[in-house]
């Protein structure tokens, strides 16, 4: 007999631009990897993108002084380098599509 695995609950992981097999993928990266947590991948994209996509003076001022909302709203560079450790705890296919989002995003900054 076959032991079934529950899902757990919480936030699944939408991110635009990678397939269902990928997502698949960090689905289970998220829940067997202690360092991630269901959802956050996702959310690291969408922290990332936030943060790039702000003007050139705001991300001047961020890069030299901080920003008091990334308290509750996630650090950005946090974010990035979770993103790099997913990136590395991936499958080859599935860590180049990740990644090609990703360096879409860096090269907004």
């Amino acid at each position: 007999m076959r032991a079934h695995r529950r899902r757990a609950d919480g936030p699944s992981t939408v991110i635009d631009g990678l397939s269902s097999r990928t997502l698949a993928e960090i689905t289970r990266l998220e829940l067997t990897r202690n360092y991630l947590a269901p959802g956050g991948v996702g959310e690291a994209v969408r922290c990332w993108k936030d943060h790039v996509r702000q003007s050139r003076g705001a991300l001047r001022r961020d890069d030299e002084y901080g920003n008091p909302h990334w308290i509750c709203c996630g650090d950005p560079r946090a974010a990035r380098a979770l993103l790099d450790l997913a990136m590395r705890a991936m499958s080859r296919s599935g860590a180049r599509e990740l990644r090609r989002v990703v360096e879409g995003l860096d090269r907004e900054r």
